[in-house]
């Protein structure tokens, strides 16, 4: 089937996210030769904002699990590629990092709500079905940039940042999935990710063993 390119962005929620959620077998976009999503880059990013600032009112008509299905199909490199919107420098730097800070959204208006406060890095039960897709957002997100771009280290410090304030929330599964993300920021970005991380662990926030400990790992890039 040929790449989808030319989409409204309503057209494009209902793409992403209006397909239901299969009990058993492999979600759509792993079928033989699905409709994919193929715009050029700086309509793609001008979607995501859009996507990231106003979750609410534009997931608003789907159920949770149809929404981690369309964020995988959408953000997951494993189920997708990367697609190279995001690191495209045909899209105005302003662009990309207003799109980069706009998924603090994500996790205050979405993830942080409908949640289960489980840790996913030790299975525990009980979760919901955003968990996992928060749990690996940072970790399966499309690269931000490429190393020959001016705007690199800006646009991963914004990066930095969102999980910065994302430790703040209240939400331990939100917590969990910025120290996921510092993690493999750790080893590239040490003098970035260590104040994040230790002043996580200074200010009471890390208050149960598990996410402590992981948050250890974190720092020093010690996890998968």
């Amino acid at each position: 089937m040929p790449a989808v390119r030319d989409m409204s962005y309503d057209a494009w929620l209902q793409h992403s996210f209006g397909p239901s959620v299969r009990a058993h077998g492999n979600p759509w976009f792993f079928d033989d030769d699905p409709p994919w999503w193929d715009p050029q880059p700086p309509v793609a990013i001008e979607y995501f904002t859009k996507l990231f600032s106003t979750t609410e009112q534009s997931l608003s008509g789907f159920s949770d699990a149809q929404i981690a299905q369309g964020l995988t199909y959408l953000l997951n490199t494993s189920a997708s590629g990367d697609n190279g919107w995001f690191y495209s420098q045909c899209t105005a730097f302003e662009e990309r990092l207003r799109c980069v800070a706009a998924i603090e959204h994500i996790f205050t208006d979405l993830f942080a709500p409908r949640c289960a406060t489980v840790l996913g890095h030790i299975g525990e039960p009980g979760t919901k079905p955003l968990n996992m897709v928060c749990y690996m957002w940072w970790d399966v997100f499309p690269c931000l940039a490429l190393p020959d771009d001016p705007n690199c280290d800006n646009l991963h410090r914004a990066a930095i940042e969102v999980m910065h304030r994302t430790l703040q929330l209240g939400s331990v599964a939100c917590q969990e999935a910025a120290l996921h993300g510092l993690g493999h920021w750790a080893r590239d970005r040490p003098d970035d990710v260590g104040p994040v991380v230790d002043a996580f662990l200074a200010d009471g926030r890390a208050r149960r063993a598990a996410l402590t400990s992981y948050a250890h790992a974190a720092r020093c890039g010690c996890i998968l």
